[in-house]
């Protein structure tokens, strides 16, 4: 009797097992890069077919739109189908000439009088036409998008009001696009300033994953003309800056995405784009793997 009490009173004292962890949270950086950026959609379909939703997202130019839909509540498949939509033609980004299909031209219209050679009016009511959300508060996933104040320099970091017009600031590549205009602020593309705002991430989630669609420049027997050189500088430029930003804090995860010899509005080119994407994809996927065990 007394034995059994006594092991009543050991099994009482021992420690219970810790209860099981809860699982991280991720945040997860898109960042700029014009119609590279569509390879965001083949990481979201990792997180869509892992069953893993990112507990925030911050997000650039088109990390910014492609950002804002997820947030939103759609699927990457649904996402991927919005761009089939009207992808089926090219468009030379420094003449506005449309060269094929004229179905790009519904949703990006030359502009030459308000400081961009395209008004992105209709495409942003296009994005906007797929999804409930109008605000920052009615997304299902907590999202910041970045843009820039010409003036300054300064990032600005937009998290709530209008959710396209934050949108249309964060993509307002400088000449390509008009700027915005927010209080006293003129706003121009997040990319000349922050172009892969993974930063905004380690306060609020566990783990960090960025992905770098700022794409990759290979030598070429053809000739470089005035639109490459423009843009492919821009690109440059935003390289150096996450170098920069990835010395001073590294991100759990860091992923760039092999995306080379696409042209900034080449969204026609969505097939070749989301091929390139699929070893970053993979890469993505092991790592989660990886984290869901530890």
């Amino acid at each position: 009797m007394r034995f059994a009490l006594l092991l009543g009173i050991l099994i009482f004292l021992q420690p219970s097992a810790p209860a099981s962890a809860a699982p991280k949270e991720i945040g997860l950086a898109l960042g700029s890069g014009g119609a590279s950026g569509l390879a965001h959609i083949a990481i979201l379909r990792v997180f869509d077919e892992m069953d893993i939703r990112p507990a925030r997202i911050s997000g650039t130019s088109i990390g910014a739109v492609i950002g804002a839909l997820y947030a939103a509540g759609l699927s990457a498949d649904e996402i991927e189908a919005i761009f089939r939509d009207f992808a089926g033609s090219k468009l030379d980004a420094l003449t506005g000439i449309l060269r094929s299909d004229l179905k790009l031209y519904d949703v990006l219209a030359v502009n030459l009088d308000d400081g961009g050679l395209i008004d992105p009016t209709a495409f942003l009511k296009f994005l906007a036409g797929h999804v409930e959300a109008t605000r920052f508060e009615d997304l299902h996933i907590p999202l910041a998008v970045v843009a820039t104040d010409f003036w300054s320099g300064e990032s600005v970091i937009i998290d709530e009001g209008d959710l396209f017009a934050a949108v249309h600031a964060s993509m307002a590549v400088p000449g390509l696009f008009d700027p915005v205009i927010r209080g006293d602020l003129l706003l121009v593309d997040g990319g000349t300033s922050r172009p892969l705002p993974f930063d905004l991430l380690f306060s609020d989630t566990d783990r960090v994953v960025a992905i770098d669609v700022s794409g990759n420049r290979r030598p070429s027997d053809d000739n470089t003309g005035i639109t490459d050189l423009l843009f492919k500088t821009f690109e440059l430029m935003q390289q150096s800056l996450i170098r920069e930003m990835i010395l001073r804090q590294e991100p759990d995860l860091y992923i760039q995405l092999d995306i080379s010899d696409v042209r900034l509005l080449e969204f026609h080119r969505l097939d070749t784009i989301l091929e390139q994407a699929r070893p970053g994809a993979e890469h993505l996927r092991e790592q989660l793997r990886k984290w869901q065990t530890e």
